[in-house]
């Protein structure tokens, strides 16, 4: 349906307001009369930030206006006669107002259609949650776009009002010139005889009496002028400050933390392009501020009279230079972080970008940009804007790199592509910390100028935290203070200070979304996983999963102390899990077929119920990224007794040697795969064609132990061939 249509429906405070958005500036028949055509002319096709986009809006204006003397044209009848008069009027009115500017026709246009839109989807959503919900984020867009637009005309009517200021002065000081001549020529009457004195004075007298009466009333009016001028920036400033805020502390904000959750498998943060363009308007209209603040003090130096307005100045210079600050400071951002788990002598890559760069002309003097790593320590100090004395805390190669303008694009940024860590410092370390808990971060800073030299910024930005290793070994645990990390930091935090203790069901959260991640999988870690979890974390027996719920684990537990009985840490048997099914197991989790997250007893507990054959997949409890095969079977031991057995756990290096797939396809014995399925069903998609009989029997031999079955390597048995 037309949306001018369902607009038409609209009633109480959204009829109103969509009443409000016609005027002189585009009558309401226009939109009445012309609405199909209106609605289906390409307006979101023109960038009204491109100058050069103005021919396509002045076509639209022309056809805009043909269309409307068209409609004019078919008018009959004396109703008929009235209407083609106004619609007449209205093609000339609007060629009159938009022919210089046809741009401000397609921004009017497009904010009509925008809100009446907006309107309408309020009006069908206001009884559906999930509709309201669908559209919060169009809408949060809507109103920072709205309050772009609210800014543009504040912007233009203190242009319009210095404009006026400037005329008046002018003349002003016109006035004041006469009276100063005026003056000049009373003083010359000493010289003349006292009759021709008397014949000229009281004329001059006069003039002059009239000309000062003048300029004290009008310095009076300047003065007026200027602190109405002086308020209204106040109050753009204002608005500035607050839409600045919903930019940077929001909405950037956000986007920072949705990056840092990418770090933990979360989903992409998502590009800056929208971002970008939001700062770019902020950094426009703010220096289209500056300058006319800047205009108003020239005036007030070329006049000066006497009022509050020089503190008033001094205080709006001081207000606009603080938010182009924040603007260019908040702006220089990394795109790219470097790896957090960063080990020495590996080359990395990141990237960081200026957000306004291309908008205040930052690419016509290219700043370059400089990587230091630094520790914890010396962030928190940076910071406090204590002195550092420009320490790091280790040397990085190819650590500078002049910022690139892409003019496609209108992103400034600096690639660093060959970044290697030549050697690290570390700090004394505190109570139990091992060197994978330390932290470190890549300072990136940088100097330029905008607007000629006159002001000069020196940025900086810190990257996420980042673990340094020097071996393969220490990725493990490195990983895990990252995640932690990752996952827990608080907006705003003192570097890099993390809770030591979280609630279980947040860290069921992160463990999920990482194993989702590392295992490329749609299949994520189920309830019953999470229980399993959190029976293993907790050495709990209980299967509720609301036991569960308040109980917090401390970092100690996560990755410090060793699970009962065992020799490794939850977190070190929970990545082994990861890398075993991301480099093995992958398809077997994404079939289902692997159960994975069940114990020894459960295990049994769910075969004795199935028929002889029957088998599951579970992760072995003893050993570190290990896979154990579990089935009931016969006891040889004992006639007409059935029992589980459970084959020692194959790893990484066994699957090396031969897939889980074939490994199941040589064990005759497994018919099923828990609870039903017949195991080629499953699995004969993943088998290899066997060599030869010999080679697939020497590829895995079993014996049976009286108490379990185990798989024995075949060097450490004396079997007959």
């Amino acid at each position: 349906m037309a949306v001018w249509i369902q607009a038409q429906q609209l009633q109480g405070d959204a009829l109103h307001q969509m009443q409000s958005l016609y005027g002189q500036h585009f009558p309401i028949e226009v939109r009445h009369y012309l609405s199909q055509w209106i609605e289906g002319q390409p307006w979101d096709g023109i960038d009204l930030e491109n100058p050069q986009e103005e021919i396509k809006a002045k076509r639209l204006l022309d056809s805009l206006i043909q269309e409307l003397q068209k409609k004019a044209e078919h008018q009959v009848g004396e109703d008929g006669f009235l209407l083609k008069i106004k619609l007449g009027h209205y093609a000339s009115q609007l060629k009159s107002t938009y022919d210089r500017c046809p741009l401000e026709l397609v921004r009017c246009i497009k904010h009509i259609l925008y809100t009446e839109q907006r309107l309408v989807r309020e009006a069908t959503n206001s009884s559906s949650p999930v509709g309201s919900l669908m559209d919060s984020m169009s809408q949060k867009y809507h109103q920072i776009n709205q309050a772009f637009e609210e800014l543009r005309i504040l912007t233009q009517d203190t242009e319009n009002d210095l404009r006026k200021l400037q005329h008046n002065q002018e003349y002003f000081i016109i006035q004041y010139q006469e009276s100063l001549r005026i003056q000049a020529q009373l003083s010359s009457l000493a010289t003349l005889p006292p009759a021709d004195r008397q014949l000229r004075e009281p004329s001059l007298l006069s003039k002059r009496a009239t000309v000062e009466a003048w300029l004290t009333r009008e310095a009076n009016t300047l003065q007026k002028y200027r602190l109405g001028l002086a308020e209204k920036h106040q109050k753009t400033l204002a608005l500035l400050r607050k839409q600045q805020t919903v930019i940077l502390d929001d909405e950037l904000i956000q986007w920072k933390r949705r990056q840092q959750l990418a770090g933990n498998g979360g989903p992409p943060e998502g590009g800056l392009d929208i971002l970008q363009s939001w700062c770019e308007k902020l950094a426009e209209t703010i220096w289209q501020n500056r300058q006319q603040i800047r205009r108003a003090e020239h005036l007030r130096q070329q006049l000066p009279i006497p009022g509050p307005i020089e503190e008033l100045l001094t205080e709006l210079n001081s207000t606009i230079t603080d938010i182009i600050s924040a603007l260019v400071t908040s702006t220089f951002i990394i795109e790219k972080q470097p790896p957090q788990v960063l080990k020495t002598q590996t080359k990395f890559a990141a990237t960081v970008r200026l957000l306004v760069g291309g908008k205040l002309n930052v690419h016509m003097n290219p700043p370059q940009v400089k990587a230091t790593i630094i520790s914890e320590q010396q962030a928190k100090a940076l910071l406090k804007n204590e002195n550092t004395r420009n320490d790091s805390s280790g040397e990085i190669l190819n650590n500078n790199c002049v910022m690139e303008y892409h003019q496609t694009t209108g992103t400034l940024s600096a690639h660093f592509r060959n970044m290697s860590l030549k050697r690290i410092r570390r700090s004394d370390r505190r109570g139990a910390e091992s060197v994978t808990e330390e932290k470190f971060t890549i300072l990136f800073e940088s100097q330029f100028s905008v607007g000629g030299n006159e002001l000069v910024f020196q940025v900086k930005t810190l990257s996420l935290p980042v673990v340094v290793i020097v071996h393969g070994s220490q990725d493990n645990n490195a990983t895990a203070t990252v995640l932690w990390d990752n996952a827990f930091a608080e907006p705003g935090r003192v570097p890099f200070i993390v809770p030591d203790k979280v609630l279980w069901p947040q860290l069921c959260e992160a463990l999920n979304m990482k194993y989702k991640a590392e295992v490329q999988s749609n299949r994520g870690l189920s309830e019953e996983n999470l229980v399993f979890l959190a029976q293993k974390a907790f050495s709990s027996s209980s299967v509720n999963p609301e036991d569960y719920r308040n109980m917090t684990m401390t970092w100690s537990q996560f990755n410090r102390e060793s699970l009962p009985g065992r020799n490794f840490t939850f977190w070190q048997w929970f990545d082994g899990v990861m890398e075993l099914t991301k480099k093995h197991l992958k398809p077997h989790w994404n079939d289902g077929a692997i159960l994975g997250f069940v114990n020894k007893q459960q295990a049994q507990d769910m075969l004795m119920s199935k028929p002889n054959g029957t088998f599951l997949l579970r992760f072995s409890d003893s050993e570190i990224g290990g896979i154990t095969i579990a089935w009931v079977a016969e006891n040889p031991n004992k006639a007409g007794e059935r029992m589980v057995w459970n084959l020692m756990p194959y790893t990484t290096k066994d699957f090396s040697i031969r897939s889980l797939a074939d490994r199941i396809s040589d064990l005759n014995h497994l018919l099923f795969l828990y609870p039903d399925r017949p195991k080629d069903e499953v699995f004969s998609k993943y088998y290899t064609p066997p060599l030869c009989k010999i080679e697939r029997l020497k590829s895995f031999k079993i014996i049976y132990s009286k108490e379990q079955y185990e798989p024995i390597h075949e060097n450490e048995l004396n079997l007959p061939s």
